[in-house]
């Protein structure tokens, strides 16, 4: 912020002088007694005037500037109504698996992808609400073994790098040269990876509910950390492998998952899958809990999960999405996380948040993990709200 900047846009009856020539520039301010101005620059700070006797100066009050706030509060925030597919259908992306697809919204619109979470968790109808209908062309689609795909659970040819081999299929099976990625929880690992490994073709990324599947993060959710805030939903969890096995739930859970016995790979997954759906809201939801009773739901979320954990997602560091994240800075993005967020915590938003400066990072006070938290849900329609201003204004 330059100090002709300032001497133009400030009021008049006060004067200021450069104590030092920074790139901070430091600037100390004579108003006069009893007045304590608040301005904005063209950063991101607005800055307010503090007097003590004949010396003022200037200190930081929030973390946006007025203009980018007065933008954010003009978004749309509401979900959408709930809408139909005008097209579904089964696409084959390998002599083994096909997977499951709809279009909703307008079909000449800009092209969003959805990347749901899990791995393993499928997609749903409400996730169609978080674009505005008549400008997006809606593509939502279930993973490898997840939802409606074929077959259903499997753990075989199911990578990270199928998944985004999978998703450029679907983007060329439906002639589309680029498109916006969402995706949340290991929908956000997915997106990572995809707009690294395809930065040419993504036009904008909102991201949810932070995973880069680091052991810490593993660690923190599955060796007991979350323990800690959910001691009562973890010992069913715990309690189904016998104490000299618990050096390593993540390996425990897999011998039972990939178990010849179905009745055992049913329990281990209703086990695993309960212990993640009891602590994915702030408040507890109990839509979200029964979901952990569907054997079939439970089976694909917690073996596809398991799977892509004990082999660390199948990437070659566990920093990988953070040591390639300049292959994306310059495509607009926004981060969205809730600050009590036990599944994903928001050490990993905040390092991806540090990596990533240029990318909005929106910090949600009173939410946990699930999207649809209403905090939450507010966010996300509002960044897909920016990146469609964005678009509309090229």
């Amino acid at each position: 912020m330059s100090l002709g900047l300032l001497q133009n846009t400030l009021l008049p009856h006060f004067t200021a002088t450069p104590l030092s020539i920074s790139q901070s520039h430091n600037l100390l301010f004579t108003f006069p007694h009893n007045t304590n101005p608040t301005f904005t620059g063209r950063g991101n700070l607005v800055f307010k005037a503090r007097i003590s006797c004949n010396k003022s100066e200037l200190i930081p009050v929030i973390t946006e500037s007025m203009d980018s706030k007065k933008e954010v509060q003009e978004l749309n925030k509401n979900l959408y109504e709930h809408i139909e597919p005008y097209a579904t259908g089964f696409l084959k992306v390998s002599d083994l698996h096909s997977i499951y697809w709809e279009q909703s919204g307008n079909p000449s619109g800009h092209p969003v992808v959805f990347l749901h979470g899990g791995p393993g968790g499928g997609t749903s109808p409400s996730n169609r609400r978080f674009f505005d209908p008549e400008f997006y062309r809606i593509i939502l689609f279930d993973q490898r073994g997840a939802g409606k795909s074929t077959p259903h659970a499997c753990l075989e040819e199911n990578t990270t790098w199928d998944l985004i081999n999978d998703i450029e299929k679907l983007r060329e099976h439906f002639e589309i040269p680029e498109w916006q990625v969402f995706g949340g929880s290991w929908g956000s690992t997915l997106a990572l990876a995809y707009s690294q490994s395809h930065p040419d073709k993504v036009t904008g990324i909102v991201l949810r509910g932070i995973f880069l599947l680091r052991k810490k993060e593993i660690d923190w959710f599955y060796e007991g950390g979350a323990a800690a805030i959910y001691p009562d939903a973890w010992e069913p969890f715990r309690d189904l492998i016998p104490e000299n096995e618990r050096d390593c739930f993540v390996k425990a859970y897999h011998k039972r998952l990939n178990s010849d016995d179905l009745n055992t790979q049913y329990a281990a997954a209703r086990a695993w899958t309960k212990w993640e759906m009891m602590t994915a809201h702030l408040l507890p939801n109990e839509e979200t809990i029964k979901r952990g009773d569907n054997d079939a739901f439970s089976l694909a979320f917690a073996r596809i999960e398991n799977h892509y954990f004990s082999n660390k997602g199948f990437f070659s560091t566990d920093s990988y999405l953070l040591d390639n994240i300049d292959k994306i800075k310059h495509i607009n993005a926004v981060i969205v996380q809730g600050r009590y967020d036990c599944c994903c915590p928001m050490m990993s938003a905040w390092d991806l948040h540090k990596a990533w400066p240029e990318a909005e990072f929106k910090v949600v006070p009173d939410a946990g993990h699930s999207a649809n938290e209403p905090g939450v849900a507010a966010q996300l329609v509002a960044a897909n709200e920016k990146l469609k201003n964005i678009i509309k204004s090229k």
